[in-house]
Formats: structure tokens, sequence, C-alpha cells
């Protein structure tokens, strides 16, 4: 079969025709017909469950489709594909996870297919770490081949996974040709090394390579690809030419409707201090102060390294603190001392950025996991029944939007958004006096996400005084009352009230790169509207 060339003269790669996949009688995937051009970045855009995860699976040949045709490189691809077999057909995936494993060198994870099928049994290490450099000098790339993964930077993980899935492609399709997918591979990256990873993808979409990046984010999504399409509830929504579509364009695609984006009028005015700290210090962070009113969302960001991102674990005990002082109302506390379940008991939360190992339970249900806080609160301490945990997840679940809405399904079996959502009901359900969240947002959909902002304004709305640290600016302009911009530890900037808007945050990050400001005690409490 010849390959299609498009109007524009470029040569489609990867047709999908007709795609359609269905569970239990209910369409999952809808009739998708697309095409990603050789050499294109194609976005994959759509909300948790729009079906942009089983049309990957279907690819990849996790599942056998109903109905469809897919032709890749101008041979129809044999459906549904082998399981773990689409590699032979020039496809690649690389999914959030990586697939990497952290115990062994980076030389093995690389070169894992190439050294298992080797006819000479004895492996030359020396040799096999010189290929390695080699691979990665070829991408512009400095990594070490011989240390192990788990010692490597998040970034670097991502790299190696992404270089092994091109050499993967290579030996079957060629060096200029093939299918790689990439399905979130960023949400735990920050955005230096979200541009380290991007380089690297548009060096092998010119070399031919066709690339489908799954993405939540849309910002990434305009940045990185040359077109997108956006699934909803099982069917193409919208095909974008990112250069000509505006990002409102692609937010009306994934929801259905026009999300309103502007900045809401938040309701803190001031009044007395909910938390004070005095004299935060760690091995890497400076002497703090700063204070919390009830009520109040304060945002905490700055250039990756500027250590903000420490200070909710330092307040809550998850990371040691050397030095500093907590006080809750009238009740005073050592931050050296600190420990989560110290925390927990002055009524204390923590959201981590980190959801799959740090903030939720995988092995347990979605009723479980929202249990866990309850017990001896709304729950009874001892004796509890399975219908009683049953009849506490439900109204949560309802509350809070999980989706679909069956406490009884494993947490792990959640998209991102919807996990969220369950450990925001966990914590929230306590009416904690203090909540402390890292980067709450992180993997979640554009329509979830707003429903995040909502679940954190009304908690502030309720006198809980929030605590968010976050690299996402466009977030801390549509939930925070006030942000402070911190440089080498130190505040180096405050914004209160109207002057927390995207740019302006955007441009005290970069200002700080200048050093921190003179001032900057000054600056740690300003509740001017």
């Amino acid at each position: 079969m010849m390959s299609r060339v498009a109007t524009d003269g470029s040569v489609a790669n990867l047709v999908i025709e007709g795609l359609t996949k269905s569970f239990g009688g209910a369409k999952v995937v809808n009739d998708v017909t697309l095409t990603v051009n050789r050499g294109e970045i194609h976005g994959l855009l759509g909300h948790n469950g729009s079906g942009k995860s089983t049309l990957i699976k279907m690819l990849s040949g996790v599942y056998a489709p109903d109905g469809g045709r897919v032709t890749l490189g101008g041979r129809e691809l044999p459906l549904p594909l082998p399981p773990g077999e689409f590699n032979r057909y020039g496809i690649s995936v690389v999914h959030q996870a990586l697939g990497l494993v952290p115990s062994l060198s980076v030389t093995e994870n690389l070169l894992a297919r190439r050294l298992v099928r080797a006819a000479n049994p004895m492996i030359r290490w020396r040799h096999a770490h010189r290929e390695a450099r080699k691979i990665f000098a070829d991408y512009g790339l400095t990594i070490d081949p011989e240390v192990p993964v788990a010692d490597l930077a998040p970034v670097e993980r991502a790299l190696v996974a992404i270089v092994r899935a091109f050499l993967e492609i290579a030996e079957t399709a060629g060096r200029d040709g093939g299918l790689l997918i990439l399905d979130e591979p960023t949400p735990f990256l920050s955005r230096d090394d979200v541009d380290r990873l991007f380089s690297l993808v548009r060096t092998l979409a010119q070399r031919g390579t066709s690339v489908i990046f799954v993405s939540h984010d849309v910002d990434e999504v305009k940045d990185l690809t040359d077109r997108a399409t956006v699934l909803r509830n099982g069917s193409i929504a919208a095909s974008l030419t990112t250069a000509q579509a505006t990002k409102a364009e692609f937010i009306a695609a994934i929801v259905g409707r026009d999300l309103a984006m502007e900045r809401p009028s938040l309701m803190y005015r001031g009044g007395a201090d909910a938390l004070v700290v005095k004299g935060l210090a760690s091995e890497s962070l400076p002497p703090l102060d700063f204070a919390v009113g009830a009520g109040e969302v304060l945002g905490l960001t700055g250039l990756i390294g500027s250590g903000y991102d420490r200070i909710p674990y330092h307040l809550f005990g998850a990371v040691p603190a050397t030095a500093g002082d907590l006080r809750l109302g009238d009740v005073g506390l050592p931050l050296a001392a600190m420990t989560p379940a110290r925390a927990i008991g002055h009524g204390m939360v923590l959201v981590p950025a980190d959801r799959q190992r740090a903030a939720i339970v995988e092995g347990l249900t979605v009723a479980e996991n929202l249990a866990l806080p309850a017990f001896g609160r709304s729950l009874p301490a001892y004796f509890v029944t399975a219908r009683k945990i049953a009849r506490h997840a439900a109204d949560l679940v309802r509350h809070f939007d999980v989706r679909p809405p069956d406490p009884d399904r494993l947490i792990r079996d959640l998209s991102g958004g919807n996990q969220q959502k369950v450990v925001l009901a966990k914590w929230l359900q306590t009416e904690p006096r203090v909540i402390l969240l890292d980067e709450p947002t992180q993997g979640v959909d554009v329509g979830a996400r707003h429903q995040v902002y909502g679940f954190i304004r009304a908690a502030a709305q309720r006198g809980a005084a929030i605590i968010c640290a976050s690299s996402d600016h466009e977030q801390l302009e549509m939930i925070c009352d006030r942000v402070l911009i911190f440089s080498h530890g130190r505040v180096a900037a405050s914004l209160s009230g109207r002057e927390v808007t995207k740019a302006a945050i955007t441009e005290r990050c970069l200002d700080s790169l200048g050093g921190v400001l003179a001032g900057a005690p000054s600056l740690l409490k300003e509740n001017s509207p």
C-alpha cells in the first residue's frame, strides 16, 4: 500500500480509520479517524475518560479493537497486534512510569534488548558503555551510562526511556520512520526539564519519526506539537493546527464548553494569623519567617532549586527541619520535632506532589482510601462495618464528583484527576485548620483542574489557612490571595490581591535571577488588597 500524501505535500505515516472499542456495551472509543504525518509531533488531549488511554492501548496491542484499521508507513497492521509485539511494527511507547529498572545501569536499560539477543553470552561491558555514550552524544545528551538509573534525575530517566524507544523503532522501521507514543511523560518534571525533553523529541521528529504526545497540559501541547486531536466521550471533538488555535479553543474542545479562565473574585480580606512560622530552617533552607491568615491561600513559587517546594514538607514533618517554630492559634510547636502524626493531630494535612507513592494506597479501593483518616472521627475507631465504610465513601464520591462513582473500584484504576479528587476528599473531610499543597493539579486534566480550584477555595472560605507550593503560575493566579517568590531559599518578592497575575509571577521569578532583594524580610506579610 502506498503512503498517503496530504494536501500540503506531507506524507501521512500513521493512518487510523474508524477505530472503535466498547466495554460492557459502552463505546469508549467511537469511530476515531486521524492521520499523523512523517516527522510530525501530534498532540492527543481529552479529559479523564475521554478515550485517550484506550486508543493508545489499541495501538500497542493491549486491547483488541472492535472495528477499524491502522496503517503505518504504508503497511496495514494486523489487528489486534499481538501483546508485546508492537515493536516489530515500528511502534514504541513511553508511559509515565517509563518502564526502566532502577537497580540496573543506564547501559543495561538502554541496550537490554540488544544485550539479551546477542549471540555471544559474554557481555563486553566496556564496549557496551562506550556504545551507550556514543548513542547519547548522537542526540546531544551527556548521561553517564555506568550509573544505576535510580541515581539519575527524573528528566534524565525520561530521556533514557525516550532514546531507548527510538532505538527500538530504528531496529524495525529504520532511523527515519516509525511511531513514538509519549503517554504523559512530563507531570513530574520542572519547566527546565520539560524543555530538555522537548528538545530531544523535536530532534527525533526531524529525523522522520512520527510522534503522538499524550498530555493534559494545553500549554505543553501548544509548545511542542504541530497538530492536535481532542477526544471527548470517545469521539473526536476537534482537530486543531496548533499554531493557529488559541488556548481557549483547546479548552472548549476538551470540556465541551467555554471555561472561564479569568481570576475569580477572591474572598480573603485580611484578619488574624492562623499559622505563624518563625525561623524555619533546614540543611538547604536558610531561616524563614512568614504567616498565613485564616481563610487565606498563600502561594509559594520560584525557579527550580529556589527551595519553595520543600516548605510544606518541613511544616508537616515529612522532611525534618533543623530549626524553627510554628504557632497554630495559641499552640506553639517546635518544627525540628514535628512529625506527620503530630501535624495531623493539630489539624494540618498535606497533599503531596507524588500522588502514587505518597498520597494514595494503590492496592486499596476508593472507599478504603477515603476511610483511612476517618476512623475515630466520622467512622467508629473499632468494629466498623463494610457497609458503614461504603456509605461514608459514597457521600464523598458524590460530593467531590469522582468518576466513575464506584467506591469499590481500586484507586489505581482511576485517572490522575479522579485520584486527586479522592486525595482531596480524604483530607478535606477532616475539616483541617491548615492545608499544605504541593503541585495540586499536576497530571490533572483541565476540567478536573477547575474543580480542584473550587475545592481549595471552598476550604479557604470555611476558614482553613492554605499554603500551595506550585510551579504553575496560572494555577497560582487562579487560587491565591498572596504569592511569595523564592530565590536561594529566601523570599525575593511578594504579590498580593490584584497583583497576583501569571505575568507578574513569572516576571518576579525571572527577576530573582539577579539576586535576593535586600528588603525581602519586609515582604513577608503583605495583605493589602
